[in-house]
């Protein structure tokens, strides 16, 4: 059964790579991804030890099977909320995400009451864009819904950018919809099957929209030029 209910329509945004930075047009502008700012305003000492350590070759192969196992993840999660049949296969990657997607469904998109987007674009004129996973309702609630893989079990401390991301998205749907959009949902599943859910509500929304402002200000002062 499909969750869909299309209250708004998406902007189909153009996205161009410059430069390093990933850009969306909007029409009256170019402006950086969300992921894009939060990238290059990230203190980034932590992950450069971790690729020395293991070494270069080997850390990207990580990350490369992360990412796969991350997109086939989600793939069987956009399709669960569109009500329509699940990727097969019979590949590793693919085994493993139907099993991860499985928990991510029963333990988090039980709660979902509605969806109004999937890989929904969103921007603030001028500003920023990006691309959302999920919008819609959580326990009744509206928000911005993101879908996690982890190798590991992550503290809520760690995923601050996350929370950061989820904000932003919030305000760009909340100004071009006119929505008030104050929850952000953090669903995440680690390789091994453990299911670990975050959100962010009311003021420490509120707190995460002033970081976000802060952080964006913050890149436009070092990157005013794409």
């Amino acid at each position: 059964m499909s969750l869909i209910n299309k209250l708004y329509e998406y902007p189909i945004l153009k996205r161009t790579d410059v430069n390093g930075q990933r850009l969306y047009d909007t029409g009256s502008a170019k402006v950086p991804s969300v992921t894009t700012i939060l990238g290059r305003m990230k203190d980034m000492t932590g992950i450069n030890k971790w690729r020395d350590r293991i070494g270069h070759a080997e850390a990207q192969r990580i990350l490369t099977e992360a990412a796969n196992l991350g997109t086939a993840t989600h793939k069987h999660l956009e399709n669960h909320c569109l009500g329509i049949e699940r990727p097969t296969g019979t590949n590793l990657i693919r085994q493993i995400a139907s099993k991860l997607a499985d928990v991510v469904i029963n333990e988090g998109l039980v709660n979902i009451n509605e969806v109004w987007g999937l890989e929904a674009s969103l921007y603030s004129p001028d500003l920023y864009a990006g691309t959302t996973d999920c919008v819609g309702l959580w326990k009744d609630k509206p928000a911005i819904i993101d879908f996690k893989t982890s190798r590991s079990v992550k503290k809520r401390e760690w995923i601050e950018d996350y929370f950061l991301q989820g904000s932003a998205y919030a305000m760009a749907h909340n100004e071009l919809f006119g929505t008030d959009i104050k929850t952000v949902v953090i669903m995440m599943v680690t390789h091994e099957g453990k299911y670990l859910e975050f959100t962010i509500e009311q003021d420490e929304f509120d707190e995460y929209i002033s970081k976000w402002l802060d952080k964006l200000k913050e890149y436009y002062q070092v990157y005013d030029k794409y």
